[in-house]
C-alpha cells in the first residue's frame, strides 16, 4: 500500500489529508494520480491543470517514477508566496509596450509566481546591424492592439499546459528599436530545467507564427517590411 497526503485547497476537496492506496505491480506516480484523479475528480482537475506538486517519500517526483508499498506521495498545492495568477497580473507577465523593459525585473516578477520554481529559462531578441545579406540602420515594430496581447496570452497558457511550466513571461515592443536594444523577452519558469529550455524555444517560434507584429527594417537601400517575425 501507498500512502497519499494532501494539504491546503487538496485535503478539503477530497474531505481527507491522507488516503491509501494499494499499489499496481510495476506501477508508477503517473498511475498512482490517475488513481487518485478518478475517485476525486477536484483535486484532478487541479493536478492536470499543473497546479501542484508532486514528491515521494518528501522528494521531488516525476510521473515516471516507480513506486512501492510503503512510499508516502505527497500532493503539494502552491506553497505560501505562491498563488493563482489573477488576471490583471496576467497582463503584467503579459505585455506588448512601447519601450524599455528590465529584464531582472521581468524575472523577478515570473519568478514571485511561485515558490516551487526551479528554473527560469530566458530567450532576449535584440536588434542587429545585419540581416540576410544587408546593413541594419534601424527597426521599427508595429502590432495589432487587442489581438496581439490575446495571441501572447494564448502562447503563455498552452506553454504551461503541453510543457509543465509553472509560469511563463512574454513582454514585447513595438516603435522605434536602436541597433543594440531589446526587442522581446520570454521567461519560461518551471521546476525542472529540460522544460524550461523546451518550452522557451517553443513560444518564440509561435510568436513568430501567430502573433500580429510587423517589423520593418532601414537599410541603405531603403525601408524593407519582415515577412516573418523577428
Amino acid at each position: 500500500m501507498i500512502t497519499v497526503k494532501l494539504f491546503a485547497v487538496l485535503k478539503k476537496l477530497a474531505g481527507t489529508d491522507e488516503i491509501t492506496m494499494a499499489v499496481p505491480a510495476g506501477g508508477t506516480v503517473k498511475d498512482v494520480i490517475a488513481e487518485l484523479s478518478a475517485k476525486y475528480p477536484e483535486v484532478g482537475k487541479l493536478i492536470s491543470q499543473r497546479k501542484v506538486m508532486l514528491s515521494i517519500n518528501q522528494e521531488a517526483a516525476e510521473d515516471q517514477m516507480k513506486v512501492k508499498s510503503g512510499d508516502e506521495l505527497a500532493v503539494l498545492p502552491p506553497f505560501a508566496g505562491g498563488a493563482e495568477v489573477t488576471a490583471a497580473e496576467v497582463d503584467q507577465l503579459v505585455r506588448v509596450q512601447e519601450g524599455p523593459f528590465d529584464v531582472n525585473a521581468e524575472i523577478e516578477l515570473v519568478k514571485r509566481t511561485s515558490k516551487g520554481i526551479g528554473a527560469v529559462v530566458t530567450f532576449l531578441g535584440i536588434g542587429r546591424d545585419h540581416s540576410k545579406g544587408k546593413d541594419i540602420e534601424g527597426l521599427t515594430f508595429e502590432y495589432y492592439a487587442g489581438m496581439a496581447e490575446k495571441r501572447l496570452k494564448q502562447i503563455r497558457e498552452q506553454a504551461i499546459r503541453d510543457f509543465n511550466l509553472i509560469e511563463c513571461g512574454i513582454v514585447h515592443r513595438f516603435g522605434d528599436i536602436a541597433l543594440g536594444e531589446d526587442i522581446v523577452l520570454i521567461n519560461a519558469a518551471s521546476s525542472h530545467r529540460p522544460e524550461a529550455f523546451e518550452a522557451c524555444r517553443w513560444c518564440i517560434d509561435e510568436l513568430k507564427r501567430i502573433t500580429p507584429i510587423w517589423k520593418k527594417e532601414f537599410t541603405p537601400e531603403g525601408e524593407v517590411w519582415v515577412e516573418e517575425h523577428p
